[in-house]
């Protein structure tokens, strides 16, 4: 099927962003060029709590996810997927394979890859996060402090299913969370 999409003039591209972060669910984006405009959609932060992470629920999600850029950008056969090799995108390509689709998982989606991070952080924006704390190099260690300043409130946005969040950052960020409390009383 990969010989196909080099020959192909038809494609439609698409990535993800927030697969790594720990904040919310995640942004999948596609477009078709040459028209630059985004379709966007989220994998919500609930697929990746339990019970529903254990279950892989993202995977699933992605796959009706493909269904609508398929309903939305009406490929035919002869249309290549160009897919990002992310791992939650994986039951995505799967889908378009085995939906007769030409599938070709790509290291680079160029302009794709930053306007879906844009999306990742513009929902990040949206619930709350501030944009000194997005901007930072290493956002897991600023979302990490920016939850322990108040986890009760801010663990919904948390993956929690994810298994270093249920053994170690959980505890550590409330520890972190009652140390502030008692040193500022």
């Amino acid at each position: 099927m990969g010989l196909q999409c080099f020959v192909s003039k038809k494609e439609i591209i698409i990535d993800a962003a927030g697969w790594s972060d720990l904040l919310l669910g995640v942004v999948v984006g596609a477009i078709k060029p040459p028209n630059p405009m985004l379709m966007e959609r989220r994998i919500p932060t609930s697929s990746f709590q339990s019970p529903n992470f254990e279950a892989k629920k993202y995977l699933s999600d992605a796959v009706r996810i493909a269904d609508e850029i398929i309903d939305v950008m009406k490929p035919d056969h002869e249309t290549c997927f160009k897919v990002s090799g992310s791992y939650v995108l994986s039951g995505l390509r799967m889908h378009l394979q085995n939906s007769g689709y030409n599938v070709l998982k790509v290291e680079d989606t160029g302009e794709l890859k930053g306007m879906v991070e844009r999306g990742y952080l513009r929902w990040c924006a949206k619930e709350g996060v501030p944009q000194q704390v997005l901007g930072e190099k290493n956002r897991f260690w600023a979302f990490l402090d920016w939850v322990a300043e108040r986890p009760q409130l801010r663990e919904g946005l948390v993956k929690t299913g994810w298994a270093s969040w249920q053994r170690k950052w959980k505890e550590e960020i409330y520890k972190k969370s009652r140390l502030a409390k008692n040193s500022a009383a």
